[in-house]
C-alpha cells in the first residue's frame, strides 16, 4: 500500500479514537489495531503520540476551514454568504462528529501546543467573518460607520455561537445542519441587519433622556 494511503488510514483511526476516548485514554496500540498494523509501524510513519494528536489537529482544522470557505458566494447578500457558510460549518462538523471533538473539546483542554493548533483554526473562521461583516458594514446603504474593534468583537462572538452550537447540535438527536444553521441566523443576522441599518442597542435606565 502507498505510504500516503497508509498514512490516511492510521489518521482517520487516530482521529476516531482520540475524538471518542479522549487524548490521554487513547493508546497507540488501538489506533495500531484499527488499521491492522503493528504498533513500531504507527510510530515508524507518525514519530509520537503527541506529534500524531498535533497532525490530526491539524488536518481536521484545515477541512473545516477548507469546507466554509469553499461554501462562499462572492457578489451575494451577505446573510447569503452568512448563512452558506454556516450550513457548511454545521454540516461539515456533523458529518465529522470526532474531528469536532478534536478540535472542540480534545486540543482546548490538554495545553500547549495542541491549544495553539485549534486556536489558529479558529482566527481563520474569525478572519472570514471579520471580512465578511466588515465589507457588509460598508457597502450597506445607510449603514453606520462601524469601527474595526466592533467589526473583530461581533466575529468573535458569532464564531464563539456557531461553536457551541455545533457541540450543541451534534450531542442532540435530530437537529440538522440546515437547522442549527437558522438556530444562528434568527439569533445573529437580525440584530447585524438592525446594526447595519444605523440601529444600536442602548440602555435605556442610563441613556440620556
Amino acid at each position: 500500500m502507498p505510504r500516503a494511503e497508509r498514512e490516511r488510514q492510521m489518521m482517520d483511526a487516530a482521529v476516531r479514537t482520540f475524538g471518542q476516548r479522549g487524548y490521554r485514554a487513547a493508546s497507540m496500540d488501538e489506533i495500531a489495531e484499527q488499521v491492522g498494523v503493528s504498533k513500531p509501524l504507527v510510530y515508524l510513519y507518525l514519530n509520537s503520540k503527541e506529534e500524531l494528536f498535533t497532525a490530526c489537529i491539524r488536518r481536521e482544522s484545515a477541512a473545516l476551514v477548507a469546507a466554509v470557505t469553499a461554501a462562499a458566494e462572492p457578489g451575494a447578500p451577505a446573510d447569503r454568504q452568512l448563512w452558506t457558510g454556516l450550513v457548511a460549518f454545521f454540516t461539515h462538523t456533523a458529518e465529522n462528529p470526532d474531528g469536532w471533538a478534536v478540535l472542540h473539546r480534545q486540543a482546548r483542554t490538554h495545553g500547549q501546543p495542541f491549544a495553539a493548533e485549534a486556536t489558529r483554526m479558529r482566527e481563520a473562521l474569525v478572519a472570514y467573518v471579520t471580512g465578511l461583516i466588515g465589507a457588509t458594514a460598508r457597502e450597506a446603504h445607510g449603514a453606520p460607520d462601524l469601527a474595526d474593534r466592533d467589526v473583530a468583537g461581533l466575529a468573535q462572538a458569532l464564531v464563539g455561537a456557531a461553536e457551541a452550537l455545533a457541540a450543541w447540535a451534534n450531542e442532540t438527536p435530530g437537529v440538522s445542519a440546515k437547522e442549527a444553521a437558522a438556530t444562528l441566523m434568527n439569533f445573529a443576522w437580525t440584530g447585524l441587519g438592525n446594526l447595519m441599518a444605523g440601529e444600536r442597542w442602548t440602555d435605556r435606565e442610563t441613556a440620556p433622556r
